[in-house]
């Protein structure tokens, strides 16, 4: 086992740098064929780390096959309290059950792993049971710990080796000599012994002697020492009254340092409070000047207009100070602020009057307009935004100083402006109505007015493309003559009333808003912009209240001059709601194109219910149905919208509408008694995929693919219906020939058979000589011309269709002859050629 220990250390631990503590020869229980080492190792660094290792053993070679560390152990099970089982247990990930293969080697491996948990694991220890209690004992030698003790050079412990100390070269040095000249010291180490012995007894005598004769000394000594210790005291005591002097002087420096600190701290009060009080005299200080100048301000010249705004800035600074609440106690402070509240509220009272008073009388301002040759004008009013500039400062002292006169001037000001701007405004749109209806009287628009679902000739308003071209230029004059006029009100309504500062005090123009004597209170960015945008839109709305209402009107009346007025305005208005630079008349013009998008929704949803109650005329042709007929003009009065930024609102409304005319004709084909069906949806489907092609409208590609569909189906069917078998009795005698076929008769027979013989058929053949076949195809064409409509164009390709169909029929027929009568030289009497030749006289004879 000693060997097998060596081995192992070396081949498995000395590379790692472990050493292996204990080992236990080991094999799985009820499997003792495979064998392993259950080791206890031991890093050999600082602080060493114990585990568990198990080593497999393979021909001849050790394997480490798996490591657990010594803290992962739970239960150590010796499965019996007797000393001669051979078996335990570990319960560590799982439990491992091992036979030992001595006894011995369980319990050195036992003991050795109770004494390494308790000395490395501090805390949750392992559970040892089912083991005998003397082995749980921290000073029991085990085997191996004997084996230690004889045999020190072999695994020695660690432990045993830290109180070695090597000896020094100079000990050497005298150990050698003390050797050499004892030539027998190795000899015979019982006289060397003798002999140190001796010299030791010899030295103790001379170092007794050496006391004894120095005695003499030793009580000079002494005398100097006693002389010393009293020299000693009186030097202390001589230093104790100079200490006593000392903390005299400190008590007096102490007392003099504590008077020193009061006038300093007295001195840095005074400094303090002069400060204090310069600062409060200086913020409630409001010279002379500005006292005269708030007491008799003149507003009428530049001179006191300057000093007035100079006295009230001055005043706004002074009652805004920011002064400690313990000061605003002071009887003088309190009075100072009451003389600043007098000032105030006068110094309010005689800007609010002299700005009431402009106000009404800048409400009857003609305003600065250029008159156009079509007679549409809008006044600007620079004059009177330049005239009130000069009082912008006056007016943002307002709305800092009192707000309730700042709300009264701004009632005030939208009062008296607003109605020059509602004179203004209605004088342009009554222009304009007039402009837009300057051909005829205004006529109240119909709900039948114009709908797909009726004849052209019943449509009651139609409009001129000269007149749509006036209708939009006069509605684009409008729309950019409020622009300018609204941007520059808005502009200077911003800056002299401030609306874009919630608090004039803060450099932060949207992030505070106006507190008690100045203060001011933080808003989030967001809420603060809506909050300024809202009164932005609040005093434009009160300004030009009656805007939104006259632009309503006047779009109503273009309604009444043209029914598909609302696609070019939605178009219009929507270039100028991106394009507008003032925010109210982009909110407002925004909120008529709500309006004109609904009116769109009801005008298409009116057109699609007009298809669907479309009534056919009882007239000997059907021909193309109105709504496929009108939806080209439709077409052409939409394009301005598709080509727009807003076709996505037409685009959703044109597939439905086309849906419903491509279910609308398969549901009408059948509503006409002179004209059948196939040729209505044949007719009505051409049309309308032609028309869809030629409008290349992406978004009803589906739509055109699926007309052109039923185009071709309404074709096939008709041409099958309608030209169905002109050589009649030859295919039902060839019916028979395929039935006889179809029972087992041989093609090649059928000829043997007395109804289907040679002189059968050719009977049959004389029956359909040239002349006849082109009378019954003269006849067909008639009827195929009484059927189609003129405007459809549609005969020839019907024709076309029908000389194809008659070329299949007769080559089938060639080939059954040829099939089931070969050789008999059986012809038809006309060929292909006459086919083709009787189809084009008929077409050119019409």
């Amino acid at each position: 086992m000693t060997t097998i220990r060596h081995t192992i250390q070396q081949e498995i631990f000395q590379g790692k740098e472990e050493r292996l503590i204990s080992i236990c020869h080991v094999g799985k229980l009820l499997k003792k064929k495979k064998s392993s080492f259950m080791c206890i190792v031991s890093t050999t660094s600082a602080p060493p780390n114990i585990s568990l290792v198990q080593v497999k053993q393979t021909d001849k070679s050790f394997k480490r096959k798996r490591s657990w560390a010594l803290a992962e152990l739970k239960i150590v099970d010796g499965r019996s309290e007797g000393s001669d089982n051979v078996e335990f247990d570990l319960h560590i990930d799982k439990p491992y059950r091992w036979v030992a293969s001595t006894i011995h080697e369980r319990q050195n491996f036992i003991i050795t792993l109770y004494r390494q948990s308790n000395k490395y694991l501090a805390k949750e220890k392992p559970i040892f049971k089912n083991i005998p209690k003397a082995w749980l004992i921290e000073d029991v030698m085990t085997p191996e710990s004997i084996k230690f003790s004889a045999s020190p050079l072999i695994g020695m412990d660690s432990e045993l080796s830290e109180d070695f100390q090597a000896i020094t070269d100079k000990e050497q040095e005298d150990l050698s000599k003390l050797m050499s000249d004892c030539e027998f010291a190795i000899s015979n180490a019982e006289a060397f012994m003798e002999v140190l012995a001796r010299d030791l007894s010899l030295l103790d005598g001379e170092n007794v002697q050496c006391v004894l004769a120095s005695e003499a000394q030793v009580e000079s000594l002494m005398e100097q020492l006693q002389m010393a210790i009293n020299e000693a005291e009186r030097i202390e005591n001589r230093l104790d009254s100079y200490d006593e002097i000392l903390c005299h002087v400190r008590d007096t420096m102490q007392n003099m340092e504590k008077k020193n600190s009061m006038i300093e701290v007295a001195n840095t009060n005074n400094q303090l409070l002069l400060q204090e009080l310069e600062n409060v005299v200086t913020q409630l200080d409001l010279p002379r000047k500005f006292q005269d100048a708030l007491d008799d301000a003149d507003l009428t010249n530049p001179q006191g207009l300057k000093a007035a705004i100079e006295a009230g800035n001055a005043l706004r600074i002074a009652m805004n100070s920011q002064l400690d609440p313990a000061l605003l106690r002071m009887a003088a402070v309190q009075e100072q602020r009451k003389r600043f509240e007098k000032y105030k509220e006068k110094f309010s009272r005689t800007i609010s009057r002299q700005l009431n008073n402009l106000f009404i009388h800048y409400g009857n301002h003609k305003g600065d307009a250029e008159h156009t040759a079509d007679g549409l004008i809008l006044p600007q009013h620079s004059a009177v935004h330049k005239e009130l500039n000069m009082y912008t400062d006056l007016m943002h002292w307002i709305k800092v100083m009192d707000r309730n006169a700042y709300n009264q001037l701004k009632k005030v000001y939208t009062e008296s402006l607003g109605k020059l701007y509602d004179r203004d405004l209605r004088y342009l749109f009554e222009v304009a109505r007039e402009k837009v209806a300057v051909n005829g009287p205004v006529t109240t628009p119909t709900r039948n007015s114009v709908l797909l679902g009726l004849d052209r000739d019943q449509w009651t308003l139609e409009t001129t493309t000269l007149d749509r071209e006036r209708y939009e230029s006069c509605l684009e004059q409008v729309l950019s003559l409020l622009e300018p006029v609204c941007l520059q009100e808005q502009q200077f309504c911003v800056s002299f009333f401030q609306l874009d500062v919630l608090s004039p005090s803060s450099k932060n123009t949207l992030t505070t808003l106006d507190g008690v004597d100045g203060d001011t209170a933080i808003l989030p960015h967001k809420k603060a912009e809506k909050q300024v945008n809202e009164d932005v839109r609040n005093m434009m709305g009160s300004l030009f209240n009656c805007l939104e209402d006259e632009l309503v009107s006047f779009i109503g009346h273009i309604e009444k001059q043209d029914a598909f007025y609302c696609m070019y305005v939605l178009m219009h208005l929507n270039q100028h709601v991106m394009s507008a630079q003032s925010s109210f008349l982009s909110n407002t013009y925004a909120s008529v194109l709500i309006q004109i998008k609904r009116s769109l929704d009801k005008f298409m949803q009116t057109q699609i219910e007009s298809i669907r109650e479309c009534k056919l005329q009882r007239r000997s042709k059907c021909g193309i149905l109105p709504y496929v007929l009108n939806l080209e003009e439709f077409a052409k009065n939409a394009d301005v919208l598709l080509k727009s930024d807003r076709r996505a609102d037409l685009e959703k409304w044109y597939t439905r509408l086309v849906d419903t005319i491509i279910e609308c004709i398969s549901m009408h084909s059948t509503d006409h008694s002179k004209t059948p069906s196939q040729v209505i949806k044949m007719e009505n489907y051409h049309n309308l995929y032609s028309l869809l092609s030629q409008l290349k409208i992406s978004v009803l590609d589906a739509q055109r693919k699926d007309a052109k569909q039923k185009y071709n189906d309404s074709l096939g069917t008709y041409v099958t219906q309608y030209f169905g078998r002109p050589l009649e009795k030859l295919n039902t005698f060839f019916d028979g020939v395929q039935a006889r076929v179809a029972s087992g008769v041989k093609a090649s027979e059928v000829s043997y058979q007395l109804a289907f013989s040679k002189q059968e058929l050719r009977k049959v053949i004389s029956q359909y000589p040239g002349s006849t076949v082109k009378r019954g195809l003269e006849s067909l064409y008639k009827k195929v011309e009484k059927h189609l409509s003129e405007d459809s164009n549609l005969l020839q390709v019907v024709w076309r269709a029908m000389q194809e169909e008659f070329i299949q029929q007769y080559k089938t027929l060639e080939d059954l002859i040829q099939q089931c009568y070969p050789g008999s030289m059986i012809t038809l009497e006309f060929t292909i050629n006459d086919i083709l030749n009787f189809f084009s006289d008929i077409a050119r004879s019409h």
